[in-house]
C-alpha cells in the first residue's frame, strides 16, 4: 500500500510541474532534442552503428544457414533408407 501511495504522489507532483513548466517548455526540450540528434556528430555515430549492425546481422544470417544446412544433413544423412533398411550414409542395417 505505501508503494502505491508514493507512486501516486510522484505521479501527481511530476503531473504539476509538468503543467507549470507548460507547451512554451516543452517546445523548447524538443527543439534541442532535435539540433542534437541531427547534428554530424550524432548523425556520423549513427551511420557506424547502422552498418555494424547490417554486417552484424548478415554474418548471422549466414551463421544460421550454415548450422541449419548441417543439421539438416546430419538428420538427413542418418536417417535409415525405408526401401532397404540401411543406413544411406553406412550401408548397414
Amino acid at each position: 500500500m505505501r508503494g502505491k501511495l508514493i507512486f501516486v504522489a510522484g505521479a501527481a507532483a511530476g503531473f504539476v510541474l509538468g503543467a507549470r513548466a507548460g507547451h512554451e517548455r516543452y517546445e523548447q526540450i524538443t527543439e534541442r532534442t532535435s539540433k542534437v540528434w541531427h547534428s554530424r556528430a550524432v548523425q556520423r555515430q549513427v551511420v557506424k552503428a547502422e552498418d555494424w549492425a547490417g554486417g552484424a546481422v548478415a554474418d548471422l544470417v549466414d551463421a544460421v544457414v550454415r548450422g541449419v544446412g548441417a543439421l539438416l544433413r546430419a538428420v538427413v544423412g542418418r536417417r535409415p533408407d525405408r526401401r532397404s533398411g540401411t543406413d544411406r550414409r553406412t550401408g548397414s542395417r
